[in-house]
């Protein structure tokens, strides 16, 4: 078993626990939280049976039995943490989006490199049998024409943002909003099989503290055009759509889930493939940590913060169009 210690208390880490655990890769040895959040920590340790809990960053970097550190925190600090524990010479797992910028993304990847360590971004959409089946099935379908994605649910905080109370996932401050929430995971889907664009657009909707609350981005590649749009103030069916001159592949849902997806070849039937192997979305990415982890497949490593990279130049590249 892998151990590993995660840093924070908000709302993914207990989902990300569970998913560690069911992954049967990652021992979880230590929580970290701030002082303030002792008892969401304390809670968090005895629901999974987590022997040590801490408020101490330094107790965590200093342990020679912790493999990794999974970073769930703000997205505003995911660069600031990462490399504290790079430093440190732990192998690190980061929340998605990966960094704030490009330069930054450049910085912990350079780190990482020329260190052997281990570094991943936690994006779940990448990690499925399912995305990896939509990799192979793509010269199925012929010249792409169109991408089209859509991950847009009414978020359980926009009803307190519109009152005044700002979470970090409406704070502009903390790199919050849509694009950098939601529509992460459309980008990445985008960028991890086709690359990096030529030109990117976004055009997005603003709540009264300057956060994107919803938006499309339009990336302009060669011979096709993506779409992604990610909303945070509104709902709708959610879905990933690649358009060929030979066909079609369209997942419905949510991309963070990837559940299922159809594969469309003109003049033959729609083939429907479910090959996901677990119920909780996190567990793939887990499994596959630790399989790349456990058999020192370090260009899997390369290969994946490449993608990274890719998105936060994405991310910096955009023409904001009001």
């Amino acid at each position: 078993m892998i151990n590993i210690a995660v840093l924070g208390t908000g709302k993914i880490i207990p989902e990300a626990i569970g998913a560690m655990q069911a992954s049967k890769k990652f021992r979880v040895v230590n929580i970290w939280a701030r002082p303030h959040s002792r008892d969401k920590a304390a809670a968090i340790a005895k629901q999974f049976n987590v022997d040590k809990f801490t408020t101490d960053l330094d107790e965590i970097a200093n342990d020679p039995a912790i493999d990794f550190v999974y970073v769930g925190l703000v997205n505003s600090v995911h660069y600031e943490y990462t490399k504290k524990f790079l430093d440190a010479g732990k192998n690190v797992i980061v929340e998605k989006p990966f960094t704030t910028s490009a330069a930054q993304a450049k910085d912990l990847i350079d780190l990482a490199l020329s260190k052997k360590l281990y570094l991943f971004e936690a994006v779940t959409t990448l990690h499925m049998p399912n995305f990896y089946a939509i990799r192979d099935a793509l010269p199925k379908i012929g010249n792409v024409k169109l991408v089209l994605c859509n991950f847009s649910q009414y978020s359980s905080r926009y009803d307190a943002y519109k009152r005044g109370e700002v979470a970090p996932a409406f704070d502009p401050k903390l790199f919050g909003g849509a694009l950098m929430d939601v529509n992460i995971y459309n980008l990445n889907f985008v960028v991890a099989l086709f690359g990096l664009p030529k030109k990117v657009f976004y055009h997005a909707n603003f709540g009264w503290n300057g956060v994107d609350t919803s938006g499309i981005v339009t990336l302009e590649y060669e011979n096709f055009l993506a779409q992604c749009t990610g909303a945070k103030d509104s709902g709708s069916p959610s879905f990933l759509s690649i358009q060929g001159d030979a066909g079609y592949i369209l997942a419905n849902g949510t991309p963070n889930e990837l559940r299922t997806f159809e594969l469309k070849i003109r003049g033959e039937e729609i083939k429907t493939f479910s090959l996901n192997k677990f119920n909780h979305r996190m567990t793939h990415e887990f499994v596959e940590f630790g399989e790349i982890f456990e058999r020192k497949d370090y260009s899997a490593v390369e290969c994946e913060l490449e993608t990274s990279l890719n998105v936060m130049t994405v991310v910096d590249a955009k023409t904001l169009v009001k």
